[in-house]
């Protein structure tokens, strides 16, 4: 049975897992300013492990379009301490979103499971930080920038190009000594992407597992279901979770959501259907 190591825990690949959302940032589009001191976050992240979630994902740094850039010694700031409580109080793997290096060496050490990168560890000492360690790794797709990744996006092929992207990523990776097993693969929803290729990239989901790795997909309350829904962030909850749905009957593994005790219930029956266990 396949399964994904993540530092000291294991999840079984044969289930779709929920991966919680826990930004610590004052300006993320959805809970920017929510989760600002530690007791705030670790509460939440022990209420979305009680919900289901199997991986809690801390991000101190916003990747939304046109998002603010912070320093090493900020980001450091607001996502160790969470690292560090989480990593002890709570019964998870604890993911860390970043693309700076300095912050992977730390959160490495204070006991994360997988580090998350947007930017596909492209970042000067990205991949020397991470390939001598056992945690997993998310290699995502983005096309430019966060502070431009909207403007115009535009693709020959975007499924033929975000899968040729990550292939090409994994293989820099294990050139580099990082073993396939640890990979995880993101096609970045919403990062330089319109509607229409996002659309085209959940229809076509399932040809990212022909990459020999689990994908992790991030859909919740995104611009895509407001688009669809022509709903703000507050009334995208039901897009989502049917988005989440879709993208599990195609092959993903870890979903990334917001609203963890709704996607684990529907992510239940998907299970359920496709004649998985869960455990």
């Amino acid at each position: 049975m396949p399964e994904l190591k993540c530092s000291s825990r294991t999840l079984s690949l044969a289930r779709t897992h929920v991966m919680g959302v826990l930004n610590v940032t004052p300006d993320s589009f959805s809970d920017g300013g929510q989760y600002t001191t530690a007791e705030l976050a670790v509460r939440q992240a022990s209420l979305m492990v009680e919900q289901g979630a199997s991986l809690v994902d801390i991000g101190g740094e916003s990747t939304r379009p046109g998002a603010a850039e912070v320093s090493v010694q900020e980001e450091l700031d607001r996502v160790c301490p969470v690292v560090e409580r989480v990593v002890k109080e709570c019964d998870v793997v604890v993911s860390v979103d970043t693309s700076k290096p300095e912050v992977m060496t730390e959160v490495v050490r204070l006991g994360c499971g997988l580090v998350n990168d947007v930017r596909a560890f492209s970042f000067e000492g990205a991949i020397d930080a991470i390939k001598n360690s056992d945690v997993a790794i998310c290699v995502m797709h983005m096309q430019g920038d966060p502070s431009t990744m909207q403007r115009a996006p535009g693709y020959d092929d975007v499924v033929g190009d975000v899968q040729a992207y990550l292939r090409q990523r994994l293989s820099l990776l294990m050139q580099a000594g990082v073993a396939q097993e640890r990979v995880v693969l993101d096609p970045g929803f919403g990062f330089g992407k319109s509607l229409a290729h996002n659309l085209d990239l959940l229809r076509d989901l399932s040809s990212l597992s022909g990459l020999g790795c689990p994908v992790l997909v991030g859909l919740s309350r995104k611009s895509m279901i407001g688009h669809i829904l022509d709903r703000d962030v507050d009334g995208r909850l039901y897009g989502s979770v049917s988005a989440a749905v879709v993208a599990a009957m195609n092959g993903a593994k870890i979903i990334r959501v917001h609203d963890v005790a709704e996607t684990v219930d529907a992510l239940k029956v998907v299970d359920a259907v496709l004649g998985v266990g869960r455990r």
